[in-house]
């Protein structure tokens, strides 16, 4: 279930990683408040971190967008999957090592940057490395499918089903590793969230002992908070939502939820649970005959957290999901954005 801090949740940690789409920014613009937010972490002497599956920009890039959205960023604030990668197969092959790319610039970068040799002829090469890149050909992914399939080490910087477009959602990198790992019959080594190695390469780099992430998916974000056993803040603002929520598992559920950023620099109370019926600031829920019930009036941030621990508590004991079909969140924040 939730955790609960009796102060601004910022105050025990010294280092506050972001992910972007839709808790930074949604497209071109950026979420209303984040600039000031993350200033405002700055200047209070933590570490901040932007961290990112899509390994197609370089962190050069990233910073670069991040300051036209108005957020300050440096190229050492970001960090990528493309990175988190590209540690893996120094470490597994030491420098020089010549690594078939499947991907684009970002992961290209990475690769010169850790001592690797990215090369387009499978000759040679050690291992292949895969990211999204909007430019990559079919006759290379079949020949990269049949050498995985013969035996040479894959690793995947991401495995995001999908990916965020001017046009809408679209199939992601998972889409590729699944077609590769698919015929190849071999599972890869994946690098970015929600396994362990982007998360401990943000950590390395950016420094900080007492870290939190702070995301808008569950599957990615939350659960690879988990994983490295760290606490996260689900912000409401991209493409998580009631009925994504309620049906969390625990490796999926969040440690605080608030609906924007502003979750940082408050407490996070816990409901009160009394057999079936949870309360918190003027909020009563239950779940009856399995459909949720909310009654009351209080906090946006306390109506969540309420639901949230009513839903997991009938999730847990029923192996069902509430039915949520005729509750309406308060607020103004809906589903804006995606990673």
């Amino acid at each position: 279930m939730l955790a609960e801090s009796t102060a601004p949740i910022v105050e025990a940690h010294d280092l506050v990683m972001f992910d972007l789409d839709g808790v930074v920014y949604v497209g071109s613009e950026a979420i209303e408040g984040v600039a000031g937010r993350v200033e405002r972490i700055r200047t209070s002497g933590r570490h901040v971190a932007f961290v990112t599956n899509n390994a197609s920009r370089t962190p050069a890039q990233v910073a670069e967008k991040l300051v036209g959205v108005g957020v300050s960023a440096t190229e050492a604030d970001v960090v990528t999957s493309a990175q988190a990668a590209a540690r893996l197969l120094a470490e597994a092959h030491g420098p020089d090592a010549k690594i078939l790319l499947l991907g684009g610039e970002g992961l290209r970068v990475a690769l010169l940057e850790a001592g690797l040799e990215p090369v387009t002829d499978p000759e040679g090469a050690v291992a292949v490395a895969s990211g999204y890149g909007p430019d990559v050909r079919w006759r290379d992914i079949m020949r990269v499918s049949t050498l995985v399939r013969d035996g040479l080490p894959y690793v995947a910087s991401n495995t995001d089903m999908t990916i965020p477009t001017p046009y809408g959602l679209a199939p992601g990198h998972g889409v590729l590793v699944q077609t590769i790992s698919g015929f190849a019959g071999v599972t890869p080594t994946v690098a970015g969230k929600p396994e362990k190695p982007l998360m401990e390469e943000t950590v390395l780099r950016v420094g900080g002992d007492r870290p939190i992430m702070v995301g808008d998916r569950l599957d990615t974000d939350i659960e690879g908070a988990h994983a490295i056993d760290v606490p996260s803040l689900l912000v409401l603002t991209g493409v998580t939502w009631l009925e994504d929520l309620v049906a969390a598992t625990p490796e999926l559920r969040p440690s605080y939820i608030h609906p924007t950023l502003e979750g940082l620099f408050e407490p996070h109370p816990i409901p009160h649970v009394t057999e079936q019926r949870v309360e918190l600031g003027g909020w009563v829920a239950t779940v009856e005959d399995g459909r949720l019930k909310v009654s009351g009036a209080g906090g946006d941030a306390d109506w969540w957290r309420t639901v949230a621990t009513a839903c997991w508590l009938h999730l847990d004991e029923s192996g069902s999901v509430a039915d949520i079909s005729d509750t309406v969140p308060p607020g103004p924040v809906r589903r804006l954005g995606a990673e």
